[in-house]
């Protein structure tokens, strides 16, 4: 009898760990950003704060980039499902034979830009000017800048990340971001105007998800998860972002509430999230149209070459059925 009872009562404990087990354990991701954590990338951090990942059935892990960082080497190396990047980053990596493929946009316009002093109207009053522009620069915004302002390579010099030759030189402009140099800018009691490239025309998109092909093609139901519920997060963190932003600061204790706030700010009046396509197709919407845009400059801009197959750097599938609406 009394091995009955013990019988029975192991029989309910195994029983009751089965029913509260769950049937399906989430699916790992990892995501490596393209820089140190900040606004940019609050979309993702919001999404594992407030649990979006894990009601997608994911875990999430989010590793920080940086300037060491080889995003695109470590993709390919498997230290991460998916990296954040941007469309020259992609196509030249196709031209190179790497299988990559992106799968959503975070930011419908490149969030590159001049900053200037307040006495420039526009980018055409630049000409006879100084222009601090970093080695990546010439191998991707330089060259569209020159061509449609006629800019020459003479009245460049090297940004070194520093802005005192802007500070003290009322006729240097340097390139900036919205959420970076400006804020510095603003913190420095300096009157500046800041223009945004993709306001005349710069085609690419930026913060976008990347993955391997092949990644994709054995998880395609993660992806899709992973994208929707990134997207849901990028909705939430702009609606409030203290969740997204204390993340942020664990990972970047540097990164004040200053800054991020500024940083939010730029976000929304830039609509680099919720602009463009995005008003229409969601948050992370992309296009065939933009993607022939960005490959026609690059390769008329001798950055790649035309034998590219440039329809192979990215796909709507994914993007098209997650359709979160700003």
């Amino acid at each position: 009898m009394r091995v009955l009872r013990r019988f029975f009562h192991l029989s309910v404990l195994v029983l009751s760990v089965i029913l509260v087990s769950p049937v399906h354990a989430a699916d790992s991701v990892t995501v490596l950003t393209s820089w140190y954590a900040q606004a940019e990338h609050g979309g993702f951090y919001q999404a594992l704060a407030t649990g979006l990942y894990k009601q997608a059935g994911l875990d999430v892990t989010i590793k920080m980039g940086g300037p060491q960082v080889n995003g695109m080497q470590l993709l390919v190396g498997g230290q991460a499902d998916f990296i954040l990047g941007y469309d020259f980053q992609v196509l030249s990596s196709v031209e190179a034979g790497i299988p990559v493929t992106t799968v959503a946009a975070s930011f419908q316009f490149d969030p590159q830009g001049m900053l200037v002093h307040d006495d420039v109207k526009n980018l055409a009053d630049l000409k006879g000017k100084t222009i601090l522009v970093a080695g990546a620069g010439r191998t991707s915004w330089w060259p569209w800048l020159k061509s449609r302002y006629g800019y020459t390579d003479s009245q460049t010099r090297p940004y070194t990340f520093n802005l005192q030759p802007f500070f003290v030189d009322p006729n240097v402009a340097m390139q900036a971001y919205p959420s970076s140099e400006t804020f510095q800018a603003d913190q420095a009691h300096v009157k500046t105007h800041f223009f945004l490239f993709a306001d005349d025309g710069y085609p690419p998109y930026n913060t976008t998800i990347v993955g391997l092909r092949k990644t994709l093609a054995d998880r395609p139901d993660v992806t899709a998860r992973f994208v929707k519920a990134s997207m849901e997060g990028w909705k939430s963190y702009l609606a409030n972002p203290a969740p997204g932003n204390a993340l942020i600061k664990k990972d970047n204790p540097e990164m004040t509430d200053a800054q991020l706030a500024f940083g939010v700010a730029q976000l929304k009046k830039l609509k680099l999230v919720t602009g463009g396509d995005a008003g229409t197709l969601g948050i992370g919407a992309m296009t065939d149209a933009r993607w022939k845009k960005t490959y026609d400059y690059m390769v008329g801009a001798k950055l790649l070459k035309a034998s590219t197959d440039y329809k192979s750097a990215y796909t709507l599938q994914y993007i098209q059925t997650a359709k979160v609406m700003p």
